[in-house]
């Protein structure tokens, strides 16, 4: 049995945690930061860096008390290195360096992205690979095929902006607080997904990707026109959200017969609208629906400890020179896709 200790600090969130190789989470905290961005409608970046250099030590210092351990005690330190906030990212990459020099012990740079993958496997031993995966956040919208640990085919992603953009987005038009997402889900309860017909953007398009940016400027125009109500326009824009993913997630399936599942992570992964339309899908296509609970859904120390599990237990370290990366592609012989940029 080995136990590592994980550190996240690629956006909003610090966070901590020990995870040992049974999958038992034996320590995690996680400090957010909203009420230091919250003015701002959204993440500050240099705001969101010095918040981590105060959190950070604290946390590690935190869960190895709650836990009962030592750094001694660790076997590997796994910290997210990208991609991210490049300021964020280095607070953790950083602190990770140090205290796997300071104890001796083996560094492991883990991609967010892939810490979200492997996150349901944390919480559920029988997920086996390949495994289709919809990863959604407020920074990406992706369908992979995860075959193995470091070993990722992307199917498709955005071309413009992510689902959490989105809604993030659209928190901020109808003047919800940050952070957006929990928001719009919670105001969309009371209101009618059919009341605007929003756009779908490549709803029924045969190239595979997500597109969101024409759906951000539909709901904008809505807004200004005052025809509907706040609650009308949050379920109606949360729909045409879950049926843009529902499609091109059909697609994907479609094309991946050998998926043992159908798997979906990432904090969009938390709203509850997206997770009924997407068990139906899998149950469409005889596949069994996974995604971690809501907790792990979100930015967590624990799926990144659980990541380095995994490519620990592969030889997968890293030398002490490793350096932070703002952007980080999980499939890097993934084709460049039109108009995606940055966000491919």
């Amino acid at each position: 049995m080995t136990i590592i200790l994980g550190l996240e600090s690629s956006c909003d969130e610090t966070a901590a945690a020990l995870v040992d190789s049974n999958r038992r989470i034996l320590a995690h905290r996680v400090a957010g930061q909203e009420e230091e961005h919250r003015p701002f409608g959204g993440v500050v970046p240099e705001i969101a860096a010095r918040a981590h250099v105060d959190r950070l030590t604290p946390l590690v210092q935190g869960v190895l008390a709650d836990a009962g351990l030592t750094l001694d005690d660790v076997d590997a330190i796994a910290a997210t290195a990208g991609p991210g906030l490049i300021g964020g990212v280095m607070v953790g990459l950083v602190t990770g360096k140090a205290l796997a020099h300071a104890a001796n012990k083996p560094l492991i740079a883990v991609n967010h992205l892939e810490g979200h993958a492997l996150s349901p496997r944390l919480d559920n031993e029988n997920l086996a690979f390949p495994y289709l995966l919809l990863l959604v956040s407020g920074g990406h919208c992706q369908l992979l095929l995860v075959n193995g640990v470091d070993d990722y085919r992307r199917l498709a992603t955005t071309i413009d902006d992510a689902a959490g953009e989105a809604f993030d987005k659209t928190a901020k038009l109808l003047g919800l607080d940050y952070p957006g997402g929990p928001a719009v889900e919670a105001l969309a309860k009371g209101g009618n997904p059919k009341a605007v017909p929003f756009p779908r953007p490549l709803l029924g398009s045969k190239e595979p990707h997500f597109s969101f940016a024409g759906l951000k400027s539909a709901v904008a125009r809505a807004v200004a026109a005052g025809e509907h109500s706040p609650a009308d326009l949050a379920a109606s824009f949360q729909q045409a959200v879950v049926d843009c993913l529902i499609d091109r997630s059909r697609m994907a399936l479609a094309a991946c017969p050998e998926a043992t599942a159908f798997v979906v992570a990432g904090g969009v992964a938390a709203n509850q609208a997206i997770r009924t339309g997407l068990t139906a899908l899998a149950a469409e296509y005889g596949k069994d629906f996974v995604a971690p609970p809501l907790w792990l859904c979100t930015d967590n120390g624990a799926m990144i400890a659980w990541a380095g599990a995994e490519r620990f237990a592969k030889g997968l370290t890293n030398e002490l020179d490793v350096a932070a990366r703002p952007r980080w592609p999980l499939d890097p012989n993934a084709e460049t896709v039109r108009g995606a940029g940055v966000k491919a």
